[in-house]
């Protein structure tokens, strides 16, 4: 345990990849728990999270891992995406290659962010220095004496200094004392020298002399590359498949049996899927087990003979650069040379004559140490790792290779790991082999952030009160966040905007408040809110594993099954459903979950074929709200779908009584008055609530779509077009809004003949991703997708929405298949048919989730094709029908136009 002292004091030494993952890991942890913290970073480098891998300017230099592998966080794979996306790079895939320039600003700017997000609980001071000395002090705290004169002591210490440098003892006495030998390619100015002319000698043939041939190709040079197998690495496949996985009890085998395992494996990949890469990345996350599992003995054997094929194979070129590579080999401005390297001859003009061990000479201008950084950490080039091993608080790893640790904690020269003094990445390649890589730095350091942080973190105080929402479930924050949370929570049951602005100001106040993070990631996800879902979703499960009570995890992974169900997580939506379900018996006065629950009041076309399941959760969440508004604007909306209307209504107008804004109740109205005739009291109230409580509304336009509904009910044209133009219209409404509201009165009103003319469906349409029209998640928006793209008159899509659907999950493909079917045939005008398949679909449509008034859409389809196709007597029958429902000016008008 660390002293007494309000604040602990953690320095990193280095502040490249390693250094910044390890920084931002505290940062954010550390803000999470509320627990201070006085942060050093030293490096004498301008900018953290660059080092030396990623300084490099140059656009050909690209990183040799896909963008989807090179998050900061484990937990949230797709962070470098996302934030190339919203950093000019809109279109980049998961598979692509980023420049390695743009990583370090990735990594630079989120430091940046996690330093501010920890603001007030962290404080981070940045040396422009170098460590040059660790030693204890009398108190059990760390000593680091820097090389400009100053001391820092902390309670722990993470050496982040990357690899180990290079020896070059590879090379000739009078190579190395020619000043034509550069040993440090990547020092600033070490290949200014380099005449446009010259010929240049890279000696190795792995990544690093790629990046450094793509620098120095040009017309007139020729670039030789030599090493002793001279393999270059393999390209990455321009379409990766995904790793395939090992047979199990590899780690078991001693290295003559795990050799032929492994081809045996490689062998029966490449013939399953006609590329050995999967087998290679299916072997990453075993590869620390396969090593430890060999004797030093095994693993010195695997260094001579294997670790160069293996290299090759394992550590790729981006796709991008093997090209070039290729071009400039095929221009023989490349070539690479297997051998070894004897001898060094200066000439009188100043170039040198360098012999291999075959005998074969090279005449270059330059020679290039690219053989890559030492294994060794006691070289007398870094007097920090030398002293440290020299007094004993540290001791190399096997092989001499790295460190010795116990989980990223040093060992010293008794073997013991007291000391709080941790490492990651190149140190420990001794005891893990593959640990350079981002996706294994950054496992590291989280894990070291927890271990630094956990005797440093506050049991709460059993007993403590902690401040409650407005349905009086406790909050695990304090009071200031709770206050903002209430703010959003207030907003989402109203159903008003700018909840996730309050949800977001909670956060800002609590970055370890789990529920306004997994508020955050809902509103995005069912929403459409502004936010980061993937982001907001890793810092809700961060928080609730911390901080979180039992509701408040429960609430979590509800969020995170509904989002990885519909984001192509390996979750169902029913899964994500059944969890919502589950999480309301144990917790029913959960009222931000009870808003999402009941089908179609959160706006989201969750199904419910008969709804029983809305209705269970209603009635048995009822004790816990004693009558609350917020509950009775539900149980009204309930009632209206089980045709109670005057029941509902009543509900309605108690909830609006009590809270004049409430959104659920107004919708509930809204259809009360619809289904019971009462269009023009309908569309009086419910404009005058749009114009008034309704201007801060969520789906304002929804509602104006109710409206509508009733101007068109009442055949008022001119309104209808009125209403679409002004609150209806793209510039008004947009994404799955846009189809589910704007698309489907298009269509109803050109069925109805209450748009004359080409209705202007089209800016419907690019007013969606078009991924959301052909490629929906919900059989709910693939239905009005059909419905919108059948207004445009566009038969191609509709066709590919329909194999889409097909594809998909069960109601797509039992109701949208034969739907767009049906619409296919309205466009072709074969109505026969489109009859036929709408009759079919009606006894269905309920499956596919959202209200009767919106599911109408399909039996105005039907009735548009019966009148279309002469089908007088069917056509009446509907119409009547409909007419002993519910009052409507505009089917009289039908009905009347009926040929006798």
């Amino acid at each position: 345990m660390v002293s007494t002292r309000q604040r602990s004091t953690v320095a990193v030494v280095g502040a490249g990849a390693a250094g910044a993952l390890v920084a931002v890991q505290l940062c954010e942890a550390a803000a999470r728990r509320r627990t201070p913290l006085d942060l050093v970073l030293i490096d004498p480098a301008a900018e953290a999270g660059r080092g030396t891998a990623y300084a490099t300017e140059v656009p050909e230099h690209r990183l040799n891992v896909p963008v989807g592998g090179m998050s900061c966080y484990p937990d949230d794979p797709g962070h470098f995406r996302r934030w190339l996306c919203r950093h000019g790079e809109s279109t980049v895939t998961a598979a692509d290659f980023a420049s390695r320039h743009r990583f370090g600003s990735y990594l630079a700017d989120t430091l940046g962010r996690a330093i501010i997000t920890a603001h007030g609980t962290v404080a981070v001071r940045r040396l422009r220095t170098t460590a040059g000395n660790c030693a204890d002090t009398a108190d059990g705290r760390l000593a680091l004496t820097l090389a400009d004169g100053g001391t820092v002591t902390a309670d722990s210490v993470v050496l982040a200094t990357g690899p180990a440098a290079g020896t070059a003892g590879w090379a000739p006495a009078e190579l190395r004392g020619s000043d034509r030998f550069v040993t440090d390619p990547w020092a600033p100015g070490a290949l200014d020298a380099v005449d446009p002319a010259d010929d240049v000698l890279l000696v190795g043939t792995g990544l690093t002399a790629v990046d450094l041939a793509l620098v120095l190709d040009r017309p007139g040079r020729t670039v030789h590359a030599v090493s002793r197998s001279g393999l270059l690495p393999r390209p990455h496949a321009v379409a990766p498949l995904p790793p395939v996985p090992p047979p199990p009890g590899l780690g078991a085998l001693p290295l003559h049996r795990l050799r032929p395992a492994l081809r045996r494996h490689l062998a029966a990949v490449l013939r399953d899927h006609g590329d050995w890469r999967p087998a290679f990345d299916g072997l990453r996350p075993g590869i620390a087990a396969l090593w430890q599992g060999l004797t030093d003995e095994e693993r010195a054997e695997f260094l001579a003979r294997d670790a160069t094929r293996w290299n090759v194979h394992r550590h790729r070129m981006a796709p991008a650069t093997a090209e070039a590579v290729a071009r400039a080999r095929a221009a023989r401005r490349l070539r690479i040379h297997a051998g070894r390297i004897a001898a060094a001859e200066p000439l009188e003009d100043g170039r040198l004559v360098v012999r291999l061990a075959d005998g074969r000479e090279l005449t270059v201008a330059r020679v290039v140490d690219c053989t890559g950084p030492g294994l060794r950490m006691d070289g007398a080039d870094d007097p920090l790792w030398g002293g440290l091993i020299a007094d004993g608080l540290a001791v190399p790893g096997p092989l001499g290779i790295g460190v010795a640790t116990d989980a990223g904690r040093l060992r010293d020269g008794q073997g013991r790991t007291e000391r709080p003094l941790f490492t990651l990445g190149a140190p420990r390649r001794g005891e893990l082999w593959e640990t350079t890589a981002i996706p294994e730095i950054r496992v590291q350091a989280k894990e070291i952030a927890e271990a630094v942080l956990a005797p440093l973190t506050p049991a709460r105080p059993a007993g403590r009160r902690r401040p409650t929402d407005q349905f009086g479930l406790p909050l695990s924050t304090h009071a200031a966040a709770a206050t903002a949370f209430r703010t959003g929570l207030g907003r989402v049951v109203t159903v008003r905007a700018k909840a996730a602005e309050a949800f977001a100001r909670s956060v800002e106040l609590d970055p370890g408040f789990a529920l306004g993070h997994a508020a955050l990631a809902l509103l995005g996800h069912e929403s459409g809110a502004d936010v980061d879902v993937s982001r907001a979703l890793a810092d809700a499960q961060r928080s609730a594993a911390e901080r979180g009570d039992e509701r408040e995890r429960s609430f979590v992974d509800v969020v995170t099954r509904r989002v990885r169900a519909h984001d192509g997580g390996p979750a169902s939506a029913d899964d994500g459903d059944r969890a919502l379900v589950d999480h309301l018996d144990r917790f029913p006065g959960d009222a931000f979950a009870l808003g999402i629950a009941v089908p179609t009041i959160a706006f989201s076309g969750v199904g419910d074929l008969d709804g029983s399941l809305a209705l269970r959760l209603v009635e048995h969440t009822a004790p816990a709200y004693d009558g609350h508004w917020f509950h009775t604007s539900l149980l009204a909306f309930v009632r209206q779908e089980q045709g109670r209307i005057d029941e509902a209504g009543a509900l309605a107008r108690v909830a609006l009584a009590a809270e004049p804004a409430s959104g659920h109740a107004v919708h509930a109205l809204a259809h009360v008055h619809y289904e019971s005739g009462a269009h023009r009291d309908g569309r009086d109230w419910l404009d005058g609530w749009i114009g008034g409580q309704g201007r801060g509304a969520v789906h304002r336009a929804h509602f104006s779509w109710h409206v509508a509904l009733h101007e068109l009910a009442l055949d008022d044209t001119e309104a209808v077009r009125r209403r679409w133009f002004a609150q209806l219209a793209p510039r008004q409404v947009n994404g799955v809004r846009a189809l589910v509201d704007s698309g489907s009165l298009l269509w109803r009103a050109r069925m109805s003949r209450n748009w004359t003319g080409r209705v202007p469906v089209e800016g419907v349409l690019d007013a969606v991703a078009r991924d959301l029209v052909e490629r929906p998640a919900t059989a709910f928006t693939a239905l009005h997708s059909a419905v919108a793209l059948t207004a445009a008159g566009d038969l191609p899509a509709l066709r590919r929405l329909r194999t889409h659907a097909a594809g998909a999950d069960p109601v797509q493909r039992e109701v949208v298949v034969p739907l767009c079917r049906a619409l296919e045939a309205v466009l072709e005008e074969r109505w026969t048919t489109a009859v036929t398949g709408l009759r079919a679909l009606l006894p269905s449509l309920r499956k596919v989730g959202g209200s009767a008034a919106q599911r109408e859409v399909v039996e105005e389809t039907l009735l548009y094709a019966l009148m279309e196709a002469g089908h007088s007597d069917a056509a009446r029958h509907l119409l009547e029908e409909r007419l002993d429902r519910r009052a409507s000016p505009l089917d009289r008008r039908r009905l009347a136009d009926l040929p006798a």
